[in-house]
């Protein structure tokens, strides 16, 4: 039974950028679990140091939930300090389940939600939980997220790449099986800046490597390498078709050199034509 109300909105809007932002971290951080008849959770753990968001989540949830804390051994730390924050509420969790938090097992099967939502929100969330923000060691940024969900991977390739320009195609490593998507230097400057923006909700400690990454220069002597542009079958297409390499260059937004690269290997058998793909 819901026992207040933290705005004018529903429980879970997506349109509103705290609950975009907390469905995203609950997609990537969250457990919903099923118990017998009506019965079951959703819980999240974190390190005590982040227990603050923990109670934004409590604020924004209309349903009775709790923030306990505990300390214990773990094969990582010898005393670990946790905060948990819990919800049993049917009602809510039903809410959650038909956005698409699902019970159980749920690193690959989960995907950006249908319909309208407040996109950057809902992906910082997931950076918050399951993804790295600062810099290498060699000095510059870096802007990552790891996940096992095809949909996430591909849904954060495209939002980046509208963003930044960069594009990524990227594939499941071997060992964990897993999708590594990494930005660096400016794409991940750029990138961060969308994301964290002044007053948006999210982890401290992640907001204030953001701003840390706002403020980095690349060095004079550090060279710009372009990301390369993938090419598509429709391109393909009119490169085949044209006779003209320095015309379908301008038309493609591509140097000379990499059209004639192309056609070359389409034509030697070094790549699938078009209609084969």
């Amino acid at each position: 039974m819901a026992d207040r109300e933290p705005n004018a909105h529903r429980f879970m809007d997506l349109t509103v950028p705290e609950y975009a932002y907390m469905f995203g971290f609950l997609q990537a951080d969250g457990h919903l679990h099923q118990g017998p008849g009506r019965k079951g959770r959703l819980t999240v753990e974190l390190n005590v140091r982040d227990i603050d968001l923990l109670y934004r989540f409590k604020h924004l949830t209309p349903y009775n939930s709790s923030v306990t804390e505990r300390e214990r051994s773990t094969n990582y730390a010898e005393n670990q300090h946790s905060a948990t924050w819990t919800l049993c509420s049917l009602e809510g969790r039903t809410r959650l389940n038909e956005l698409g938090l699902p019970y159980g097992r749920k690193s690959r099967a989960i995907a950006p939600p249908n319909g309208g939502f407040a996109e950057r929100d809902y992906l910082r969330g997931l950076i918050d939980a399951d993804g790295s923000l600062g810099f290498a060691d060699r000095g510059w940024p870096i802007l990552s997220l790891t996940t096992s969900s095809t949909a996430i991977s591909t849904y954060v390739c495209s939002y980046a790449r509208q963003v930044t320009g960069v594009e990524r195609t990227v594939n499941r490593n071997t060992r964990d099986e897993v999708y590594n998507i990494l930005y660096a230097k400016e794409a991940a400057q750029d990138l961060a800046a969308d994301l964290y923006y002044p007053g948006c909700m999210s982890l401290g400690r992640k907001q204030v490597k953001a701003d840390a990454i706002a403020s980095w220069r690349r060095p004079p002597d550090m060279r710009v390498v372009h990301s390369r542009r993938n090419w598509t079958a429709q391109e393909d297409l009119t490169l085949l078709r044209s006779h003209d390499i320095t015309a379908v260059a301008h038309e493609l937004g591509r140097t000379e050199q990499s059209c004639r690269l192309r056609l070359w290997r389409l034509r030697n058998g070094r790549l699938l034509m078009p209609s084969e793909q």
